[in-house]
């Protein structure tokens, strides 16, 4: 009986072996193929993801690209320039480094605007900013030819034959035109006349002519002459047509700095007014800066060729050199303001805020006449104040924390169209220079 059982039960168990070893193959072969079918998954997912990112960063560096071509054609203006200087039109006194020496040059592109070039730049050794005029730019769509570039013609003026006499006559009354009847514009038609002999030979030539009249129709060209001697603008080194090159102002803006543009959307704008702050000099370095501002705003109010309106205080449009003076880098902000009140006069209205010039420049609606009032309702004090409040109160010494606030409030709070409103300008823009020299006055950053 014994000897019979055994054998079944071994049978037995060796059926169940093999039954099980069936179903071990199997449940690995589905395990193995289970696994297979997840790696090719996630290698196909890896696969989309890397086409994917390609696809994306090459958009992305063909718009880039394309943004660049159409921004920066530096090479475009040096060419048309030296064009017309070989051809004997124009001249100046960055023409033979431009065109025949090459000891003039250009740097890295900081255009915004594609017939507004902008580049840094090196002349020997000076470092500067570049800035040239191209022709209107041609809109067309993709797919189509561009259109040619239309270049405007402005170096017509002065004829052949033009006297010096003739060209003083046509300086003053452009002058006049832009700034108004002044007792000194005759020094300030001499002072043009003495940038305009480029060559340093004690006469102007025609060409040399045809250069500063095509300058001074830019009004950030004149208005920055009018500055440079007070100090408050970069100096002009150099001129050819209506490429020019001033001085390179190391330290800019004013403060802050720029979000990369992913970014900017995400952070609020109260963080990002406090971020600006945060790379800042130390406090006695920005009294300083404080004051060159405060200086500006003196030196254009009521000043020697009329008064002027700052209409876009933004931080860019300031920079500050190594011994932190200010200097207003952008005078394309800066409009007389004879010339803002006939523009606001004939402007028409339903609500103040369609009478805006420029970014802050802003007078009030006359509902009665349907047309803007000439006043300004904010003088530029009061503006300059308000840049300066985060600026200068971040790091104040304690002791005139208090002190300098009202100041600062009270000055904020100046309209234009008030009573004894210069009296009042001048009484708070000397009040605030006071206070802040007496800080600084002996210290080593004055």
């Amino acid at each position: 009986m014994h000897s019979t059982y055994i054998p079944c039960l071994y049978s037995h168990r060796r059926k169940r072996v093999a039954h099980h070893s069936q179903l071990g193959l199997g449940e690995r072969f589905w395990t193995f193929s289970g696994s297979l079918a997840r790696i090719s998954f996630v290698r196909v997912k890896y696969l989309f993801l890397t086409w994917l990112t390609v696809l994306v960063g090459s958009w992305v560096l063909y718009v880039q690209y394309s943004a660049y071509t159409e921004l920066c054609r530096g090479h475009e203006c040096k060419n048309a320039i030296c064009d017309k200087y070989r051809r004997g039109i124009i001249d100046g006194s960055a023409c033979s480094s431009l065109c025949e020496k090459e000891t003039l040059y250009m740097g890295r592109c900081l255009s915004t605007l594609p017939n507004n070039q902008v580049y840094t730049g090196g002349w020997g050794d000076h470092g500067g900013i570049i800035r040239c005029k191209l022709g209107e730019v041609g809109h067309y769509e993709l797919g189509e030819e561009p259109e040619p570039r239309r270049e405007t013609p402005v170096f017509d003026k002065p004829n052949r034959g033009t006297s010096v006499e003739k060209f003083k006559e046509m300086l003053f009354n452009h002058l006049k035109s832009k700034l108004g009847e002044h007792a000194d514009l005759p020094s300030l038609v001499s002072q043009i006349l003495s940038v305009a002999d480029g060559n340093r030979d004690g006469r102007v030539s025609l060409p040399e002519a045809r250069s500063t009249w095509a300058l001074l129709q830019m009004d950030e060209v004149l208005l920055g002459l009018l500055l440079q001697d007070r100090g408050h603008t970069p100096r002009l080194l150099g001129y050819c047509g209506d490429l020019y090159m001033t001085e390179r102002i190391p330290n800019g803006p004013l403060y802050g700095f720029s979000l990369p543009w992913p970014l900017v959307s995400w952070v609020p704008g109260g963080l990002q007014r406090t971020m600006d702050q945060w790379f800042t000099p130390s406090w006695p370095r920005k009294a300083k800066i404080s004051m060159g501002l405060l200086e500006l705003v003196e030196d254009i109010f009521h000043g020697t060729y009329g008064s002027f309106l700052i209409c876009d205080l933004a931080a860019m449009h300031f920079g500050y050199t190594d011994r932190h003076e200010l200097r207003l880098t952008n005078t394309q902000v800066l409009v007389p303001e004879e010339e803002f009140r006939r523009t606001m006069r004939v402007l028409k209205c339903e609500t103040d805020a369609d009478c805006i010039y420029g970014a802050d420049c802003q007078t009030s609606c006359d509902p009665s006449k349907k047309r803007c009032r000439e006043e300004p309702v904010q003088p530029n004090l009061a503006k300059a104040c308000g840049v300066l409040k985060d600026y200068i109160l971040r790091g104040v010494p304690s002791e005139m924390r208090e002190e300098l606030e009202r100041q600062l409030y009270a000055c904020m709070a100046l309209r234009g169209n008030a009573g004894q409103m210069n009296m009042e300008h001048s009484l708070i823009l000397n009040n605030l220079k006071a206070l802040l020299w007496k800080r600084i006055s002996h210290t080593k950053d004055s």
